[in-house]
């Protein structure tokens, strides 16, 4: 028996097959460079307004956004806290990594001598529901502020905490440790930059935040 009528529609299988690949890739790609630039503002905004949150006496219309190079050699933005007199009232960094089901992105509160944690907001995650995504309500995240930036913060499965522990949350030990890791390597990655950037004084990169669409 012929093999060729097989082998034909094998072969217009495949090709369908890699129209459709081609197809679903190309609307992906378009709805990506559309949205894009609206999610990159959109998480911009955001920053800014959980800035007073994090950072006590902050004002968010005086906050600068920085340019620095990390330990890591790539540039990233930071944002100097100023309150209403216009003095440094601490620092907020981005940071990422990968969590338990995705990516975390999450936004750490430093005080302005750049020793303790004064709070950390999660900007962006896909965490599993009812158990990992806690990791964006304030039982959780309240647990960072106040903790030291000289040491690593711990992660424990059960309290009374000592010193830098955290208590991760049940059923969700990845996902608390991944938030814990990431506010780790990102104030590491950062520190050190920001802390020559406060001694050099004002910098000639600094930026003004979005205008508030409700004052328009």
């Amino acid at each position: 028996m012929s093999e060729e009528p097989k082998q034909g529609g094998y072969i217009s299988q495949a090709w369908l097959v890699i129209l459709l690949a081609l197809l679903y890739g190309g609307a992906l790609a378009g709805v990506q460079t559309t949205l894009g630039p609206i999610i990159e503002e959109n998480k911009k905004n955001e920053t800014y307004s959980v800035i007073p949150e994090l950072i006590e006496g902050a004002v968010k219309e005086n906050t600068e956004e920085i340019d620095v190079v990390g330990e890591n050699g790539k540039r990233q933005r930071v944002y100097k806290a100023l309150g209403e007199d216009k003095q440094l009232k601490g620092w907020l960094l981005a940071a990422s990594g990968q969590g338990f089901a995705d990516k975390i992105d999450v936004l750490v509160g430093l005080n302005a001598d750049l020793s303790t944690i004064t709070g950390i907001y999660v900007l962006d995650q896909k965490e599993t529901p009812g158990l990992g995504n806690f990791i964006i309500d304030p039982p959780f995240r309240d647990q960072f502020a106040g903790k030291s930036c000289l040491e690593p913060v711990q992660v424990v499965k059960a309290g009374p905490v000592d010193g830098n522990q955290i208590v991760a949350l049940s059923g969700a030990t990845i996902s608390s440790e991944s938030v814990a890791t990431i506010v780790n390597k990102g104030i590491a990655n950062l520190r050190g930059p920001i802390d020559k950037l406060a001694a050099e004084g004002p910098s000639e990169e600094a930026n003004t935040p979005p205008e508030d669409p409700a004052k328009k």
